[in-house]
């Protein structure tokens, strides 16, 4: 995502949230004031896809995120606590590279979606993936996804220390479809 999507985006939120609240929707909305904090084109190595080629060796995967928390008290207090420490959202993310048991770079989005709702406040969030080195013709291959709080059921709360645990402990489509 670039800097104007962001600037955008942070047009767009708010106008939603006003028109949301006066639709009805004020349990959905997003905060009147929203920060993006983001971090661009992170480079992890983990074990991700279904080509059995993928399944036992790292490889590397670009990370996008926009983060967005209710407007940031940091811009006044100038307190990391105030904030999103952007150094524990990566360490969050090593983590969950070295951990992680999912197969899919959609399922795998999700559940760094769930883990900066659930484990860094935000609001809403842009979780890109790619992968720069899947095919010699193309540049990336990859994935875009954005969840708000109010997207995440409370039981998927746990879902991301879960994943991160190695232990998926929630059904989806096509559950047992990929063998253990």
């Amino acid at each position: 995502m670039d800097r104007l999507d962001t600037v955008r985006l942070t047009a767009f939120s708010s106008a939603f949230s006003r028109d949301l609240s006066h639709a009805g929707g004020a349990a959905r909305a997003l905060p009147e004031r929203m920060d993006i904090v983001f971090i661009e084109n992170f480079i992890g190595q983990t074990v991700i896809g279904i080509d059995s080629s993928e399944q036992h060796v790292a490889q590397p995967v670009r990370v996008n995120l926009a983060i967005g928390v209710p407007a940031i008290r940091a811009c006044t207090t100038d307190r990391i606590e105030d904030t999103v420490n952007y150094a524990a959202v990566r360490n969050a993310l090593l983590a969950l590279f070295a951990s992680h048991r999912v197969r899919l770079l959609e399922a795998l989005a999700e559940t760094i979606a769930q883990l900066l709702i659930a484990d860094f406040g935000a609001q809403w969030v842009r979780v890109s993936l790619a992968k720069p080195a899947k095919f010699d013709d193309v540049a990336a291959i990859g994935v875009q996804i954005e969840r708000r709080r109010g997207d995440v059921p409370a039981a998927a709360a746990g879902v991301a220390a879960g994943v991160a645990a190695g232990v998926a402990d929630y059904a989806s489509l096509g559950e047992g479809f990929v063998p253990d």
